[in-house]
């Protein structure tokens, strides 16, 4: 996917009012603010009760469900024009701001904000995509993501990612 394609349809979806998140290899190149590697799909986070509205507009833009195994309710791939990808995090919230459906995003993780060619965005924030990126198992994809953002954020980089 390319940064006209991430920016497309991020701003299709918030100018229809729902709110984003971008995560994944995307977040990253968005708080370093270039794009450092080819991506082959988009992440994003949505709040539960926006989630079906997301469904809604993705679908106008071409992009339907494509089930995988590993689909849940909170998590599911989209794909659309061209084979391109939109993985699907849904998020909610109690009143304590404790995580009650979903992706376990902490609290205060989603308060990122990034740049696409230079086009703000909203996405995790950088302490916590390092967290996230590197509580895994790494791929190459992922050692260069968590080096970039150690450079950049003055992260210490964790011994397996030296």
């Amino acid at each position: 996917m390319q940064a006209h394609d991430v920016l497309s349809l991020y701003r299709a979806v918030t100018e229809a009012g729902v709110a984003i998140w971008i995560d994944g290899g995307w977040c990253v190149d968005a708080l370093l603010g270039r794009q450092t590697r080819d991506h082959s799909d988009l992440d994003l986070a949505v709040q539960r009760d926006q989630a079906d509205r997301l469904r809604e507009i993705l679908a106008t833009l071409g992009y339907l469900p494509d089930p995988k195994p590993d689909d849940t309710l909170w998590n599911y791939v989209l794909t659309g024009p061209d084979s391109r990808s939109v993985d699907i995090h849904v998020v909610e919230y109690d009143s304590a701001g404790a995580v009650s459906y979903g992706i376990p995003y902490p609290f205060g993780s989603l308060t990122g904000t990034g740049h696409i060619d230079g086009t703000p965005v909203a996405c995790v924030d950088p302490e916590w995509m390092f967290r996230f990126k590197t509580s895994y198992p790494p791929e190459d994809k992922d050692r260069h993501d968590v080096a970039a953002l150690a450079a950049a954020f003055g992260f210490p980089l964790p011994e397996p990612y030296r």
